[in-house]
């Protein structure tokens, strides 16, 4: 499958990091990244694409790799960049799935674009911050914990430590899961090891090559108001949550799904965080194909 990269420019004069992979006249799904994370695909997904007849398309969010930062964005403001996107490539429908850090991406093109997306799926999403009921915190590891309590005192506080996270090079696989000790539970463990190792440590690269404004960013959106209500959401939806994840633990998914009963509800007791990105996005892909 032929991958093409490229910047879309926004109607604010911004610059988008986009890959374009598949044929034009096929249904196009948009991939939503993680937290760090930038434009660039696992090669099952493209693979998997390429066999269902499948357009991927995915961007780099605003401060990642080489997108131009919108310092205070919100959650909501994601379909504003996605709906440039289709401008750019002619495209008038498309299906959309967002793994952790990029759920929340994810749901608000669900509920703000019904006329362009026709489906949606989230793995690992967190829910909101502010959401009543949920213990935001509880239940994840150490790592998270520490980065989202750094946020409590403002952006000017909490970027040093971005600033030394995004600017400290991770050279191997091995260095990888160092990093992410607290964060890996055993199935995630042996999916980075076998796996998902070197596409994490290149994707790493590609998100903090200009530094850390789309982690911190990201972050910083994740503890306010997300801007829309989830109510808003009309459109075919799945949810997805591994039931060993310590970055995004259950009961966040959880919580989604009593929130959003409409949705197929995935609960996967032997998954973790990083394991549904391997074994569920061929079902995914289906899933919202057929719905276009």
């Amino acid at each position: 499958m032929e991958i093409r990269e490229l910047q879309v420019r926004t109607p604010d004069g911004r610059r988008l990091d986009i890959f374009d992979a598949g044929g034009a006249g096929q249904p196009v799904v948009l991939v939503h990244h993680g937290t760090p994370g930038a434009r660039l695909p696992y090669q099952g997904w493209l693979e998997d694409a390429e066999r269902k007849g499948i357009r991927l398309v995915g961007y780099s969010r605003p401060g990642y790799g080489g997108s131009t930062r919108l310092r205070g964005r919100s959650v909501s403001q994601t379909p504003d960049d996605v709906l440039a996107i289709a401008d750019h490539l002619q495209i008038s429908q498309l299906a959309t799935w967002g793994y952790s850090g990029g759920g929340p991406a994810a749901l608000s093109c669900a509920a703000r674009l019904p006329g362009l997306v026709v489906a949606a799926a989230t793995i690992a999403s967190p829910a909101p911050s502010d959401a009543e009921g949920l213990d935001f915190l509880e239940g994840m590891g150490q790592g998270n914990i520490d980065e989202f309590k750094t946020l409590l005192a403002g952006e000017d506080a909490a970027r040093a430590g971005y600033e030394e996270a995004a600017s400290t090079p991770v050279s191997g696989v091995e260095e990888m899961i160092g990093s992410m000790s607290t964060l890996l539970s055993g199935p995630d463990l042996r999916a980075t090891r076998d796996q998902l190792g070197e596409w994490l440590v290149a994707l790493r690269e590609e998100a903090c090559s200009h530094g850390p404004d789309g982690w911190l960013d990201d972050d910083l959106a994740f503890v306010l108001p997300w801007g829309f209500d989830l109510s808003e959401i009309r459109v075919p939806l799945q949810l997805w949550q591994g039931q060993h994840d310590l970055m995004v633990p259950p009961g966040h998914g959880s919580w989604l799904a009593r929130h959003l009963p409409d949705a197929e509800w995935h609960y996967l007791p032997d998954e973790g965080h990083l394991t549904p990105l391997l074994r569920r996005v061929p079902e995914i892909h289906g899933w919202l194909r057929d719905h276009f």
